[in-house]
């Protein structure tokens, strides 16, 4: 498979390295099989001869129109975790070559992939529009508001999607690389991932923090607030919403939008943050834990636990 890796100026170090490493990588590795499959061909492409990355490095590209002639299309993150200023650049003349790349690669059938940031250059080139994707946790609710076209997956780290694949946040880079191995080898990347220490990490939930995401709007940040000072109680939306101000109509619509999710579920995400950080920091038994975080049953918080993080209680009080 011929695969091209865009550089392009400000791109995330750390990204394009995970995919070239995991990449070659896995031709290293491929002797290692009794049936290896095909080598990728790497080559990575850029608009100019040099270009600068967001660490300040030099990266020597080949011809972006090269990218024709690839089965593959990866976009690395953009290295900038502001919001306004990562809309405003995905949106501007500085990426209009990347986002024109991308468009027209996905107009020839060729699949495109990206991660972390990344995926809103593919969001504003149009290519995600009907279709699934995921992005970094922290920037999913500016990512729904600004592409309502787009369906947010956050139940994986990786999503596929109609011939576009998108990975969350920053490190997500390697799980990207992992799943293109994957496609083509499930026993290499296996074995890639061993070498590399790498656990599999099938969604971003675990690393997830309910009260950044609650930031993006005001009155889903008061509702945070509101719910945190209760987390021992049963909490009603009803009470919720009169105590803010607003009708239950407008909280469910407003957190629905912002987080898309619902208030309940909101809450019980951040039951679990308390609990799992109870677990990590004290020795209190997790009958106790349960009752501070609004539990009659510890069976309930030991599910939901396992639901939200993908670890038992037992693992968390590990770590």
């Amino acid at each position: 498979m011929d695969v091209s890796v865009l550089v392009y100026d400000g791109v995330f170090d750390s990204g394009l390295s995970a995919i070239l490493d995991v990449l070659e990588g896995a031709n290293a590795m491929r002797g290692e099989l009794p049936h290896p499959p095909p080598a990728w061909q790497v080559t990575t492409v850029g608009f100019r001869r040099r270009v600068r990355t967001g660490a300040g490095h030099i990266v020597t590209t080949e011809p972006a129109a090269d990218a024709k002639r690839a089965d593959l299309l990866l976009v690395p993150a953009l290295a900038e975790r502001r919001p306004d200023a990562l809309l405003a650049h995905v949106s501007g003349p500085a990426s209009a070559a990347v986002r024109d790349l991308v468009a027209e690669t996905r107009e020839r059938g060729t699949p495109v992939a990206s991660a972390c940031t990344g995926t809103f250059l593919l969001a504003e080139s149009g290519v995600l529009d009907g279709r699934k994707a995921t992005t970094s946790w922290w920037l999913a609710p500016v990512f729904r508001q600004r592409y309502p076209a787009v369906t947010i997956d956050e139940t994986t780290m990786v999503t596929t999607s109609d011939g576009v694949t998108t990975a969350g946040a920053a490190f997500g880079h390697v799980d990207l690389a992992l799943a293109i191995v994957r496609m083509s080898s499930p026993a290499l990347a296996g074995l890639v991932a061993r070498y590399l220490v790498v656990d599999e990490r099938p969604s971003q939930s675990a690393y997830t923090i309910p009260s950044a995401l609650a930031q993006s709007d005001p009155l889903v940040a008061a509702f945070e607030r509101w719910a945190r000072q209760r987390l021992d109680e049963p909490v009603s939306i009803v009470d919720a919403a009169r105590s803010l101000g607003v009708s239950e109509r407008t909280l469910q619509r407003t957190v629905r939008r912002v987080l898309g999710t619902s208030p309940v579920r909101f809450v019980q995400d951040l039951r679990v943050e308390h609990a799992s950080h109870l677990l990590r920091t004290t020795d209190l038994s997790l009958e106790s834990i349960a009752g501070k975080v609004g539990y009659e049953h510890a069976n309930t918080l030991r599910i939901l636990l396992r639901e939200r993080t993908g670890s038992t209680a037992g693992a968390l009080r590990g770590r």
